[in-house]
């Protein structure tokens, strides 16, 4: 019987490991990337700060973060943009997508698919930002929506689907 050793077992779980360590990695690095670029490096700055502090949470090395605010200050390339997409979802659900990507009509497209595939579209700016309120941890619901079961699952969903995609960076709904 091969494949069944202690040997494949430990392999198979720590593929899978790394990779749910190699996105959330991504995601923060890009985040990083955009502070560290409207602060210059300094790594006093608020928004600097509490991107590393969140990459630090997560167990990421201080030479992953040190080489992504080192790109930021030195690198002339495409600049990352923070975008924030707005969706209606199952059962009339309001949804904030924020996004970082340097590649704006890309993400637009791809984040529009996933929500077709969802039965969702995008929503005009604005239409669902009323129902949130900017705080420093992300956007808090200032009204919530109750949702019937065949509508969670749908909206669980949606949002797994949406945080899979590497340039999404966290999705914000009002559901109860």
């Amino acid at each position: 019987m091969s494949g069944h050793n202690k040997y494949s077992k430990i392999k198979h779980i720590k593929a899978k490991n790394d990779a749910q360590k190699s996105k959330a990695f991504t995601k923060y690095v890009r985040l990083i990337f955009v502070e560290a670029k409207k602060s210059a490096g300094n790594l006093s700055s608020p928004g600097l700060a509490a991107a590393i502090e969140k990459a630090r949470k997560e167990n990421m090395p201080n030479d992953t973060i040190d080489r992504a605010i080192k790109k930021a200050t030195t690198d002339n390339s495409a600049a990352m943009e923070a975008i924030l997409y707005e969706a209606y979802g199952p059962g009339g659900v309001a949804i904030l997508i924020s996004a970082l990507t340097d590649n704006r009509n890309k993400a637009a497209q791809e984040i529009k698919h996933i929500l077709s595939l969802n039965e969702t579209a995008l929503a005009a700016q604005g239409s669902a930002a009323w129902a949130f309120q900017k705080t420093n941890e992300g956007w808090e619901p200032t009204t919530t929506t109750p949702l019937e079961d065949a509508d969670i699952e749908k909206l669980t969903k949606l949002v797994e689907d949406l945080e899979n995609h590497d340039d999404v960076q966290d999705v914000y709904t009002n559901a109860e």
